[in-house]
C-alpha cells in the first residue's frame, strides 16, 4: 500500500485527469504521460503494489495506433495530402492527409493517459481504501464493486497456478481440447468463492439494516423521490423554457433532498475501521501541487496554447512554461515516496548501539 493517504491520490487523479482533457497539445501530452509513468515507476520500484495483469506500453502502442489508423481513414481533412482515393468508394474514399493522421495519435495519447492515470491509482491503492471512500448510503454497491474489481486478478491468478500445475503433471497444449482440463477446474474454482462469498456475506448480515422504524424508512423513501423528481424538473425548466432562476431553484431543491437522504441513510449504517491512515503535510503537498495543475490549465490564459490542432495543416505548437511547470506537480507523489523510501533505508541501516 501507499505511504500517501487516498483521498491524496484521488486528488492527483483529479488533477490527471483535468489536464489530460482540458489539452489536445502533443508537448503537455507527452509531458503529462511522463509524469505519469514517473510515478508509476517508482511505485512499482518499492514494490508496493503490483502491475497490471497486461503490459501497459504494449497495449498504448496499440491504442495510439488504432487511434491514429481510425482517424486516418474516416477524417478526409487537412491539406497536408498523401495520396487520395476515389469519392464514389464509400466512407474511405477522399484525401488521406498527414495532419488526420497526427490528430489521431493525439487522441491516442490521451485515452492512454486516462489508462495509466487510473493504472497508477490501482497499483497505489489496494480496492479496500477506495471502497471506504464510498459513501456509507451507496455500501451495497461498494460491496458489488469489490467483487467485480477482484474477480479478474483473483482470476487470473487460479489461472496461473492450475496451468503450472498441470504443466508438472505433463499437460502440454497442443489443441482445443487441451485447454479442457485447464478451463474446467477454473471454472469449479470460481463456483467455489462465489459460494464461500455468498456463505460470508450471509454471515456477516450483508444488507440488514436492523429494525428502522416504518415511518422513518418512508420519510426517506419520499425524499429521495421528490428530490429526484425536483431535479429532473429543474433540468427540463433550465433546457426547454429557458427559466434560469426557476430551474436553478428547482435543481437546488432537488439536489438538498436528496444530499440529506442519502445523509440520513448512511447514518442507519454502521461501518468500523480498525485504524485510521491520518492526513499528512505530506499528503497536503499532494493536494496543493494537484490543486496549481488544475488551477493553471483551468485558466482562460491558458486555452490558447492547449487547443492545439493540426487543421488544416498542421504546425508547431505553442509551448508555455508555466503550463510545462504546473504539469511537474503531477510528480510530487513521486518525489515524496521516493524520499521517505530513502529515510527508510537509511534508518534501517543505522547498526544499534550498546
Amino acid at each position: 500500500m501507499s505511504s500517501l493517504h487516498p483521498r491524496a491520490w484521488i486528488a492527483w487523479l483529479a488533477a490527471a485527469i483535468v489536464a489530460l482533457s482540458l489539452s489536445r497539445n502533443p508537448v503537455y501530452l507527452l509531458s503529462i504521460l511522463l509524469c505519469i509513468a514517473v510515478v508509476s515507476r517508482v511505485l512499482r520500484s518499492q514494490a508496493e503494489t503490483a502491475a497490471l495483469p497486461l503490459p501497459l506500453l504494449r497495449l498504448s502502442l496499440v491504442i495510439i495506433t488504432l487511434s491514429a489508423l481510425f482517424n486516418f481513414v474516416t477524417a478526409h481533412f487537412g491539406q497536408t495530402v498523401l495520396f487520395t482515393l476515389p469519392a464514389s468508394i464509400p466512407l474511405l474514399g477522399g484525401p488521406y492527409t498527414v495532419e488526420a493522421l497526427v490528430f489521431g495519435m493525439v487522441n491516442g495519447l490521451v485515452l492512454v493517459g486516462f489508462l495509466a492515470a487510473f493504472n497508477v491509482l490501482y497499483q497505489a491503492l489496494p480496492t479496500q481504501a477506495l471502497i471506504r471512500m464510498i459513501p456509507r448510503a451507496l455500501y451495497p454497491i461498494a460491496v458489488v464493486i469489490s467483487i467485480a474489481v477482484s474477480f479478474v486478478p483473483t482470476t487470473l491468478a487460479q489461472f496461473q497456478q492450475i496451468r503450472e500445475a498441470q504443466m508438472m503433471r505433463g499437460h502440454r497444449i497442443r489443441g482445443l481440447r487441451d485447454w479442457l482440463p485447464l478451463f474446467m477446474p477454473l471454472l469449479v474454482g470460481g463456483l467455489e468463492r462465489a459460494f464461500q462469498l455468498a456463505e460470508a456475506m450471509t454471515a456477516r448480515g450483508f444488507g440488514s439494516l436492523g429494525t428502522p422504524q416504518r415511518s422513518g424508512l418512508d420519510t426517506l423513501r419520499l425524499a429521495l423521490v421528490l428530490g429526484l423528481a425536483s431535479l429532473l424538473a429543474g433540468l427540463l425548466v433550465l433546457l426547454f423554457w429557458q427559466q434560469r432562476g426557476a430551474g436553478w431553484a428547482l435543481v437546488a431543491l432537488g439536489g438538498g433532498a436528496l444530499l440529506t437522504a442519502l445523509w440520513r441513510q448512511g447514518q442507519r449504517v454502521q461501518r468500523t475501521v480498525y485504524r485510521r491512515q491520518p492526513w499528512t503535510g505530506r499528503d497536503g503537498l499532494v493536494f496543493v501541487a494537484a490543486a496549481i495543475t488544475v488551477g493553471v490549465y483551468v485558466l482562460p490564459s491558458s486555452r490558447s496554447s492547449l487547443a492545439w490542432s493540426p487543421y488544416p495543416q498542421i504546425s508547431l505548437p505553442d509551448v508555455d512554461p508555466v503550463i510545462v511547470l504546473a504539469t511537474l506537480g503531477l510528480l510530487t507523489p513521486a518525489a515524496l515516496i521516493a524520499r521517505a523510501h530513502r529515510t527508510r533505508m537509511s534508518n534501517s541501516s543505522i547498526a544499534p548501539t550498546g
